[in-house]
């Protein structure tokens, strides 16, 4: 399993309220679609971390 840090963020009103209704309509967490959401930018812009165990994807 991935080890998890936690962390605070500072984050707008209104953009927490458009994420928590998009993970809601995902039947996601907050937190799931947040991290989905860095995971998937990371990806686009080619900058994900390499796994050092191939069956975690």
């Amino acid at each position: 399993m991935t080890k998890k840090k936690a962390f605070a963020l500072r984050i707008d009103e209104d953009m927490l309220k458009a994420i928590e209704k998009w993970a809601a309509d995902e039947f996601r967490s907050t937190n799931g679609q947040l991290e989905w959401m860095l995971n998937k930018s990371l990806k686009d812009a080619k900058r994900s971390p390499k796994k050092s165990n191939p069956e975690q994807e």
